[in-house]
């Protein structure tokens, strides 16, 4: 018997990489499968008292949500700021990569290391960093001011949505610049040479081979960047103030001050679902675009 199972192990390729994966799956199944289950299970409940929850299934939570007109509006915003981060990390972090793949020819992992340097440091002190910058008194005010720039500081730096947009942007570079590297360094120098010897230009040979070429890497900085931010309710809660407020601050608020579980549940699963549908469309229409150029 013990032989049988031996040979049948040797032989299954899929029974060998289960194995292999089982670590990893038991590690999703238990650190994020079941939360999210019960996130879910919980969405379909009454919060009856500070401690008393009714079990009876209900989609009245779902309801509540959508008749709140402040929790789709900061839902919206939560979208429209994600979006806004992940577009500008892109167009400051591509030019870099790009010239790290092509111009420079010695020591790229030098400046990849340097380039992530800063975000070796703890994340709230980086938001923290940024709200002494940001400030009324701040790097950036005092400095205009005393070069006689501005008479007065400049108060939509801080506690607004334009805070919480570089603050995100600065905090979640790393992780753009990594994907998009990795995808332009892949592209072969040659293809670029060939193009240019048919006559293009060099916005063109950008335009149609390069560009399409390291839309992987444009796909997975997407992701990466547009899926965390969604749910950030720490930089929102220290620079946000009311205007760069995110529906996670109100998530968080249920689940704690505010004590209404089912609702910030419910609120959760809403958020998870909006994400993912945004991110197919994000994705599609990317590469939808991408076989238009090429």
């Amino acid at each position: 018997m013990l032989q049988a199972v031996q040979k049948f192990y040797a032989k299954s390729e899929s029974v060998r990489a289960y194995t292999m994966l089982s670590p990893a799956l038991i590690l999703i199944i238990l650190l994020m499968l079941i939360p999210m289950i019960l996130m879910l299970s919980f969405s379909f409940f009454t919060q009856i008292s500070f401690v008393e929850i009714d079990y009876t299934f209900t989609i009245q939570r779902y309801i509540d949500f959508f008749q709140k007109n402040l929790l789709v509006t900061l839902l919206i915003k939560s979208v429209k700021i994600s979006f806004l981060v992940t577009l500008v990390t892109l167009l400051t972090a591509y030019p870099v990569c790009y010239y790290i793949a092509f111009y420079v020819k010695k020591n790229k992992m030098l400046w990849l290391v340097m380039l992530t340097l800063p975000f070796w440091t703890s994340y709230l002190l980086r938001v923290f960093s940024w709200k002494i910058i940001l400030g009324t008194k701040g790097v950036i005010n005092s400095s205009l001011i005393t070069a006689g720039l501005l008479s007065e500081p400049l108060t939509f730096l801080m506690y607004s949505e334009t805070a919480v947009i570089i603050t995100l942007t600065h905090a979640y570079a790393a992780f753009a610049l990594l994907p998009l590297y990795v995808s332009l360094e892949k592209i072969d120098f040659s293809l670029i040479e060939a193009g240019r010897d048919l006559g293009l230009s060099r916005l063109e040979v950008f335009w149609k081979i390069t560009f399409p070429l390291s839309m992987p890497g444009v796909i997975g900085a997407i992701l990466i960047i547009f899926i965390p931010t969604v749910g950030d309710y720490v930089t929102p809660a220290l620079l946000g103030g009311t205007d760069g407020r995110m529906l996670s601050n109100m998530i968080q608020a249920y689940f704690g001050k505010i004590n209404n579980i089912p609702l910030g549940a419910a609120s959760a699963t809403i958020m998870l679902f909006t994400v993912a549908v945004v991110t197919m469309v994000v994705s599609y229409t990317t590469k939808k675009l991408t076989q238009r150029i090429s």
